[in-house]
């Protein structure tokens, strides 16, 4: 019987978004692929340090607890490397050095696998290579930048907590694109309007529906574990404000899912918030927030829709009441 991945959450990670590969890549463009190959040979026991996406990975891959059998878990993690096979060799000893259930890998020398992640079954792919995830955004898979950001793994603290934004995350950039044509008083008028239609999906929603069907775990088993404290814990941290927080939380109710905590900040900083919020991780579309979230959480750049393509200003948009 093959090994199914339908039904499960399933992550596709760069080496470079889990683990600090600064050390090596600085041989790689300083001397070349051959001294990088013999660099990685020569350490190949050292692991690697541990990288930005390290603590959400590691506290995601905890959750496969709740499966009743482990060769059935709900979580899988694939390693997706531009390395060829023996370069990544080291990789796979690292992932083993730190304990992580990761099995499953893909190395293709030179060149990126994001392509598989259709096949694949990916929800999600990170990595720290801003044209890789480019490509895979524009090839409407489901892709973020890791970027440069301050985290910290408090390895007494076991929850994972995630947080988004909104448009061009969960959501597709329909409102974004109303928002840049008309302004604020256009894009509130075009949200009452349509409170009652969900938006279409973002490059993200697959992943958050996946979630949620983890959390439902979670509280099945606290049902039989009157003891258990529920791990995973999703924050949507948006922009908007009152009166266009409604459309947006009904879409969430459409697609069967719901946030545990919801920030509709009308302009306020983000960073400010997500210093207090501490999530392992925060995915957000638009470069202006993600430079002051980076300086206090581990940020990933979703390079989708209206505001991440250059000199495209907005026409005016007639949007239905009904959309498919």
């Amino acid at each position: 019987m093959p090994y199914e991945l339908e039904g499960r959450l399933v992550i596709g990670v760069a080496s470079s978004a889990v683990f600090d590969l600064s050390e090596s890549d600085a041989v790689f463009k300083s001397e070349g692929e051959e001294k990088y190959r013999k660099f990685q040979e020569s350490n190949l026991t050292t692991p690697l340090p541990k990288g930005i996406a390290y603590p959400f990975i590691k506290r995601l891959l905890s959750v496969n607890d709740l499966s009743p059998d482990s060769s059935d878990p709900l979580v899988e993690v694939v390693l997706l490397s531009k390395n060829d096979p023996d370069t990544g060799m080291r990789v796979m000893k690292t992932i083993e050095h730190y304990g992580l259930p990761m099995t499953r890998a893909i190395f293709m020398q030179g060149q990126s696998p994001y392509q598989y992640i259709p096949a694949l079954n990916i929800a999600l792919f990170l990595s720290g290579d801003k044209e890789d995830v480019e490509a895979a955004i524009k090839a409407e898979h489901p892709a973020g930048q890791m970027l440069e950001s301050k985290f910290d793994d408090d390895e007494s603290d076991q929850t994972l907590r995630i947080a988004f934004d909104f448009d061009g995350v969960l959501a597709g950039d329909e409102s974004e694109a109303v928002m840049q044509a008309g302004g604020l008083t256009e894009f509130h008028d075009h949200e009452v309007k349509n409170v009652m239609q969900p938006h279409n999906p973002g490059p993200l929603k697959e992943f958050m529906v996946r979630l949620a069907k983890i959390q439902s775990a979670e509280e099945a088993h606290k049902k039989v574990n009157p003891s258990y404290k529920n791990r995973i814990r999703v924050s949507i941290v948006t922009a908007r404000n009152a009166p266009s927080h409604e459309r947006a939380l009904n879409t969430l109710k459409s697609w069967g899912v719901m946030a545990n905590d919801a920030f509709f900040l009308g302009g306020i900083d983000k960073g400010k918030v997500l210093a207090v919020l501490k999530p392992h991780i925060f995915f957000d579309d638009q470069s202006g927030h993600l430079k002051t979230a980076s300086e206090v959480v581990p940020s990933v750049h979703i390079p989708f829709g209206i505001t991440n393509q250059p000199g495209l200003k907005a026409a005016p948009v007639e949007v239905p009441q009904t959309l498919e």
